[in-house]
């Protein structure tokens, strides 16, 4: 098998005052090149910090991490932040642009810090292009809406050229009609072949693109299985009961 990650007993602990927390408690997983894989899972199911594990971001307390064929579990953080230049394209729910630069300058920021020279405006354009703001290379982000500024971060993250892209719930800080947009790029994105993992509560989505889906909760993979199974034969109680309460909403 062909994977870009591969994570075994992977786990994340904090220390509160005396207590010893257990954000992620021994996650073990495989995303097969072009393969899309979405998450669920209640606020501190740990989630997030697999994400930040995964985007080279964090360390992991324990267990082995590889990604594109690299360990990266036990790598210091200069390291970790060249292979996260190199392979790891990361959209969060928050667009982190810069206020006062072009959505162009936005996008070839990363570049520049990565030593990135030759053809970079070029690229910058291609990707601002990909997601479908090809008019809006020159606008600020104050000049740009939400949607369209989760978009600038998806581009920001292409321009890269990742192995992989995380998106760690993309449309949660959107007005309801811009998230339409966002997952569109995102579903174009998918079809190309683009590896991708995906935290999300949007359902129709994951049905949409997703291979596979796990549910977290506790820090523990709960259950696993494709979107349709998850959806319409949930077998945990705990997936369940998420699922009755997004269903409500």
């Amino acid at each position: 098998m062909d994977y870009v990650i591969q994570t075994k007993e992977l786990t994340k602990t904090y220390k509160v005052g005396e207590v010893e927390v257990h954000a992620l408690a021994g996650v073990s997983f495989t995303i097969e090149r072009g393969e899309v894989m979405a998450i669920m899972g209640p606020s501190g199911s740990g989630k997030s910090t697999l994400m930040n594990l995964l985007g080279c971001l964090d360390h992991p307390t324990s267990g082995s991490y590889t990604l594109d064929g690299e360990e990266v579990a036990e790598l210091d953080d200069d390291q970790l932040a060249g292979i996260r230049n190199r392979k790891v394209g990361f959209v969060f729910q928050s667009f982190n642009l810069l206020p006062r630069a072009s959505a162009l300058a936005n996008v070839e920021l990363p570049m520049r810090y990565a030593g990135v020279t030759e053809g970079r405006r070029d690229r910058a354009a291609a990707a601002l292009t990909s997601v479908g703001l090809a008019d809006r290379i020159h606008h600020r982000p104050t000049e740009l809406s939400g949607g369209q500024q989760q978009r600038v971060a998806i581009a920001r993250a292409l321009a890269m050229q990742p192995k992989i892209m995380l998106f760690d719930e993309p449309t949660s800080a959107l007005d309801p009609e811009m998230i339409k947009e966002v997952l569109d790029v995102m579903i174009e994105l998918a079809k190309s072949g683009m590896t991708m993992l995906v935290v999300t509560h949007e359902m129709g989505f994951a049905r949409a693109v997703a291979h596979r889906m796990y549910f977290f909760d506790a820090g523990l993979i709960v259950e696993s299985g494709t979107p349709d199974q998850i959806f319409k034969n949930p077998q945990e109680d705990r997936t369940k009961l998420f699922l009755s309460q997004i269903l409500e909403h």
